[in-house]
């Protein structure tokens, strides 16, 4: 609904003045306090799908549990295990959802075979970037869209952390043509690894600890993971002899905190906000991680020179782009819940798109 110059201001003196009434009034503006047992102590156990102490992602969960104890002063305690320390690292959502932890961290596509319209809240091949995921998630009506898909579950969502656009993956091959993907096989979960099977290509679901082994040894041809900063530790470009951007499968991965339902909602009201406090912070400082590090790996994995760092061609990232609407577009017609997720998802991007032509794109086109 427009709001017209004189209803805005109206609406700002209004709102300054309660806020103002309230502070001299605390017995109408105050908030009434509730009392709270901070005696009464909880310890939950929360699994990841990286491993233990994992750079960036890993280090997040454990800042993110220390803070949580700290703002609780004590009152919550967090125990963070690495994928396969407690459980394998691809069931982290059934462990949650049973209720065999409270906590879990990783990213929603993993659990396409759950729900596919799971996949949306990841990232989408050609689709929104991290900051317009974020403003989807928080503004535009996405984390209540993953509320709905995930509450069959027993489970609560929060934004976790984003890698920002990745880099398009790690190859030994040559990837000159579309043709070229025909019979690759490909570490690629997701959305990207459904557009991938569209043009020949084998997609591979594999954890972060068996990425490398199973490159070196020819399991798969090629693999995607985040990008330099983190690929660079990981090693790809000791046995990798292309390395490939952009990341058109993923350009901008929302990562996630999932909490057991039940236990969530059993908490005082002071633990969730704490809960949700330190998940905002941690969404924002992954991203802001990698956007401070990947150039630097990048130059680095440059002068290595035992990897080639190379652009997809306008030709193949045009194929690719078209594939991912056939494949988006097949989800939606065969979910209900998918159908939703995507509608809006698509309604949101266009529409951040279009103030981005005036913002983003435009600084970029004719600043840098």
């Amino acid at each position: 609904m427009a709001i017209n110059r004189k209803q805005f201001l109206k609406n700002l003196t209004l709102g300054a003045g309660a806020v103002a009434m309230a502070s001299c009034n605390p017995e109408k503006g105050a908030i009434k306090n509730t009392a709270i047992d901070t005696t009464k102590k909880y310890t939950w156990k929360m699994v990841t799908t990286w491993p233990g102490n994992f750079p960036v992602i890993g280090e997040a969960c454990h800042i993110f549990a220390k803070e949580i104890n700290e703002m609780s002063a004590g009152q919550m305690t967090i125990k963070v295990y690495g994928g396969g320390e407690l459980i394998p690292a691809l069931e982290v959502f059934d462990a949650v959802s049973g209720g065999a932890a409270e906590i879990g961290h990783g990213a929603s596509y993993y659990w396409a075979g759950k729900s596919p319209a799971a996949q949306f809240f990841t990232s989408v091949p050609f689709g929104m970037n991290a900051q317009q995921v974020n403003a989807w998630m928080y503004y535009g009506g996405g984390l209540e869209l993953w509320r709905e898909v995930y509450a069959k579950f027993g489970l609560l969502p929060l934004p976790g952390g984003n890698t920002g656009v990745q880099m398009g993956g790690w190859f030994n091959r040559e990837i000159n043509t579309i043709e070229d993907f025909k019979g690759l096989k490909m570490r690629m979960p997701g959305l990207g690894g459904k557009v991938l099977e569209k043009v020949g290509g084998t997609a591979v679901l594999s954890a972060a600890s068996e990425i490398y082994t199973n490159l070196e040894r020819g399991v798969i041809d090629a693999s995607e993971w985040i990008g330099p900063h983190h690929d660079f530790a990981m090693g790809f470009q000791e046995i990798a002899k292309y390395y490939y951007a952009p990341g058109w499968q993923e350009p901008g991965s929302n990562l996630e905190f999932i909490f057991n339902k039940r236990a969530f909602e059993a908490l005082p009201k002071n633990l969730q906000t704490i809960m949700e406090v330190a998940a905002t912070k941690s969404n924002i400082l992954v991203l802001s991680e990698f956007e401070a590090k990947n150039n630097e790996a990048l130059q680095k994995i440059i002068a290595d020179k035992r990897t080639e760092v190379r652009i997809f061609s306008p030709e193949i990232l045009s194929t690719l782009k078209e594939k991912s609407i056939e494949t988006l577009e097949e989800i939606a017609k065969g979910d209900p819940i998918s159908a939703k997720v995507y509608e809006a998802y698509k309604t949101f991007q266009k529409n951040i798109g279009a103030w981005a032509v005036y913002s983003e794109k435009l600084y970029y086109d004719r600043m840098i």
